[in-house]
């Protein structure tokens, strides 16, 4: 059934022109609404003007900072729907780097939610936070009541936006949701680098004849093809039972690494990985074995992954296949 909680509306994508925002904006567009995009197009996040090829005419962009508060209140005022998703994903770059990680991912974050209660109190909010907030889990499958324990500085900074959130929808009546979202795979993520995925990465690395480093491979992840990470957007703004909500987002099934980079290979059909060991900086900080329970967003919104892992793979493969330039 066709969701027409979108159709003539007006909504703002803020990361519009990466990799998630890029694929909400095209389906928003079906639906109906008026879409406005804004990104800073900052390097070394996600955004492409590539990535809305198709789109021209049908949304509208603004190169825009979300630092920038005041033209934050300006782009806001009248919009329907807000889908929050810009922001910081390198947990290594917040390591780094990490005052320009609380600028975008917490400070920003603040003030988006002032401006909406300034100039557009009406407004429904979805934000896009992480499970990299639960840290090294307790426990597999992890639900939304596992303790919130951030192993890295992105991870403390995307936990007191999610705080943000729904403090605004309980105090300030900002009706707001938040999704936690796992390994989001899919065409227009990000490839050049690790930043935002490691399998994007993989990905690059697997059309360019180059041999996928697995560290260690045992670690669990599960994966959420992006079509069904917009639905999830979409049931979030659209459902008033999530206000004020938090829920996790999963994939299908669970699989180690060594056993993805194996999966990758066949559909590939070629190509080879290593197994090498953890880079110090990096498993300092790594969660070990993580997938999620989504039976909370399944019970009250209705959603539940429906891209088997396979068939998204195989997606994203043909979509670098032919456009991989455009990506590096």
């Amino acid at each position: 059934m066709r969701n027409t909680a979108f159709e003539g509306r007006r909504t703002m994508i803020t990361g519009g022109l990466g990799f998630i925002g890029s694929n909400l904006a095209r389906r928003l567009t079906e639906l109906g609404a008026e879409v406005l995009l804004v990104d800073s197009l900052i390097p070394e996040c996600g955004g492409l003007q590539f990535n809305i090829r198709g789109l021209e005419g049908k949304v509208r962009v603004s190169i825009s900072d979300v630092r920038d508060s005041h033209d934050l209140r300006h782009l806001l005022h009248g919009q329907d729907y807000l889908f929050n998703l810009a922001g910081k994903t390198s947990h290594m770059d917040s390591m780094e780097a990490p005052h320009a990680d609380l600028e975008i991912n917490c400070d920003s974050q603040l003030s988006i939610l002032e401006s909406c209660r300034r100039s557009n109190p009406a407004i429904k909010v979805v934000f896009a936070s992480t499970r990299q907030i639960y840290g090294v889990p307790d426990y597999v499958p992890v639900d939304e009541t596992h303790p919130v324990r951030p192993v890295d500085v992105n991870g403390i900074h995307k936990m007191a936006a999610e705080h943000y959130h729904v403090l605004y929808n309980n105090v300030h009546g900002i009706r707001t949701s938040t999704l936690r979202l796992t390994n989001s795979i899919g065409p227009r993520m990000r490839i050049r680098d690790a930043r935002q995925t490691f399998l994007g990465y993989w990905i690059r690395c697997l059309i360019e004849g180059k041999p996928i480093e697995v560290w260690e491979g045992n670690q669990l992840r599960d994966f959420t093809y992006v079509d069904d990470v917009v639905e999830a957007l979409l049931l979030a703004a659209s459902s008033e039972d999530a206000n004020g909500r938090v829920f996790n987002l999963g994939g299908d099934s669970p699989i180690g690494l060594r056993h993805l980079a194996e999966l990758l290979v066949e559909i590939n059909g070629g190509g080879r990985y290593v197994v090498c060991p953890f880079p110090p900086e990096h498993k300092r900080i790594d969660i070990g074995d993580y997938y999620a329970d989504f039976g909370l967003i399944r019970s009250v919104l209705g959603w539940e992954p429906k891209v088997p892992l396979r068939e998204g793979l195989s997606r994203t493969l043909a979509f670098y296949r032919e456009f991989l330039p455009h990506y590096l």
